[in-house]
């Protein structure tokens, strides 16, 4: 029997506290756990340009890894855009290790520590989701956040995909979306000539003088330590700080605690472009012949602070056909519907999402279509019909591109603005053919097989040709981790599974 690692035991403790019942199926799946993180955290050790990886090569058995120090890492071949647990243990020079934070702390790279520290609280929470998912009731959700809490396992493909450090059991309980709470919304006064507001923002939220900003309770417990007036109770999604709220509102709250790689609170910055972005990309969704629709930012607020800021947007679901039978389901939950096991439905969504996201690319803009941002409007019997997209902080906008298309720049500066042709692809391929596509298909082969029959449809363009024909870039999770010191995302490119049995020839292995 695998010997519980510390921060599994404190977990069980504090659950035998608050919720005993929970206690032998959260004991039951730490098994499972250990393994969807081992998986992801082996992807990343096999495709990452992590510095102290010299070389990689297959050995008949699976895959070899060689280290600067000489030792050598071994493990199953490792699908990159593999969402299944696969991995169970990894061997380091004899050594078999089971629990991906042992792996790492005897790894001994540097920064490895804190980073093997976040993987023991991943596997915890991992398990504690798991343990407490609820049987599937007959029939489809008709909310978009009942369908956000039945993404159980977090991000597809990071190691920290349920890391939560800095909170408790109970208050996993009291705020995780896969634990299905109600949430309870604060609101905490600030002079509003001291606040930066952009959009409308609601006479509800306004007492004279003052602006009355939605406050997470744990953001007001653990960072602000002041409690607001209760204002509204609502329904966490997948990032766990903004909620579903009555009347159609979704409330994207400050919560200055690190969730799987950034702290998610709300700079004054994002503040500041909102309304600007927003009638930008909703001017550019009328350009997609009523393929994508984007979520208004009704209004944004700042006090002075990244930690009391606070942003109103659209519901998603609210561009759902009345009457219709249609749902909005976030791209993280389609595996929930049944669908994604059709070849057909893989290929018909694919063939979707790409032409919203090449024709967007070629006008000039690329969205960071990932799995929590992007969504899909399915028929009644399950089609896909539309895209919505959401949360426009981290879109890049290309002046150049804009310009031959005869679209003004908006009033955009710094990291929004780019016209590295690089930078652009790899934000849209990066997180939608890499992320969205890849987690949804769920492995290399279901993934090659969607995008042939997609891109057959497709008109030739330079960003088509750069998706047939090079590698597949992806955000370098786990080497942002171990690299705190860098600012910025990093990079690796992943074999291209259009170009055919590229998916582990060795060449694409070595370094």
């Amino acid at each position: 029997m695998h010997r519980p690692h510390p921060v599994e035991a404190r977990v069980a403790d504090e659950l035998a506290a608050v919720r005993p019942g929970l206690l032998p199926r959260y004991e039951a799946e730490l098994p499972g756990a250990r393994a969807a993180v081992l998986t992801r955290l082996w992807r990343a050790l096999c495709h990452e340009p992590l510095p102290w990886i010299t070389g990689r090569a297959p050995d008949g058995e699976g895959l070899t890894l060689r280290l600067r120090d000489g030792r050598r890492l071994h493990g199953p071949a490792a699908d990159p855009y593999a969402t299944a647990g696969y991995v169970t243990e990894v061997g380091l020079d004899g050594t078999s290790y089971a629990h991906p934070a042992l792996l790492m702390a005897a790894l001994a790279v540097r920064h490895g520590d804190g980073f093997a520290a976040e993987l023991a609280h991943s596997v915890a929470s991992s398990a504690l989701s798991r343990a407490d998912r609820e049987p599937r009731p007959e029939g489809w959700p008709v909310t978009g956040w009942e369908w956000e809490q039945r993404v159980v396992d977090g991000h597809p493909y990071h190691p920290n995909c349920r890391a939560r450090p800095g909170f408790s059991v109970a208050e996993q309980l009291a705020y995780g979306p896969e634990h299905r709470p109600l949430v309870t919304l604060g609101l905490l006064p600030a002079p509003a000539d001291e606040c930066l507001v952009t959009g409308a923002w609601p006479a509800e939220l306004r007492d004279g003088s003052r602006l009355l900003l939605p406050v997470h309770p744990w953001q007001a417990e653990h960072v602000l330590r002041r409690a607001g007036e209760a204002w509204v109770a609502g329904h966490p999604l997948m990032s766990l700080r903004t909620l579903a709220v009555p009347g159609g509102r979704h409330v994207k709250t400050a919560l200055s605690a690190r969730l799987t790689s950034s702290v998610r609170d709300i700079s004054v910055r994002s503040v500041a472009l909102s309304a600007t972005l927003s009638a930008f990309a909703e001017s550019l969704a009328a350009r997609t012949d009523g393929l994508l629709h984007v979520t208004r930012t009704l209004g944004a607020a700042a006090a002075g602070s990244p930690d009391l800021a606070a942003v109103l947007r659209e519901s998603p679901d609210l561009y759902a056909a009345a009457g219709s039978g249609e749902r909005v389901v976030p791209v993280a939950a389609l595996p929930e519907t049944g669908l994604t096991a059709s070849p057909a439905w893989l290929a018909a969504f694919a063939r979707l999402a790409l032409t919203v996201g090449l024709r967007l690319l070629d006008l000039g803009v690329a969205l960071e279509a990932h799995g929590q941002n992007l969504l899909v409007v399915l028929s009644a019997t399950g089609a896909p019909l539309r895209l919505v997209y959401r949360d426009l902080a981290d879109i890049r906008v290309g002046p150049a591109r804009l310009a031959r298309h005869g679209v003004p720049l908006p009033e955009l500066t710094g990291r929004n603005v780019t016209d590295d042709e690089t930078a652009l692809r790899r934000k849209l391929f990066g997180s939608l053919v890499a992320g969205a596509l890849a987690s949804t298909a769920g492995s290399a082969t279901a993934l090659r097989g969607a995008l042939e029959a997609a891109v057959r449809d497709l008109p030739p363009t330079p960003d088509l040709a750069a998706l047939l024909g090079e590698p597949l870039p992806a955000k370098a999770l786990t080497l942002m981790r171990l690299s705190p010191s860098a600012g910025g995302d990093r990079w690796t490119a992943l074999p291209n599974p259009l170009r055919w049995g590229a998916v582990l020839e060795p060449d694409t292995l070595d370094q």
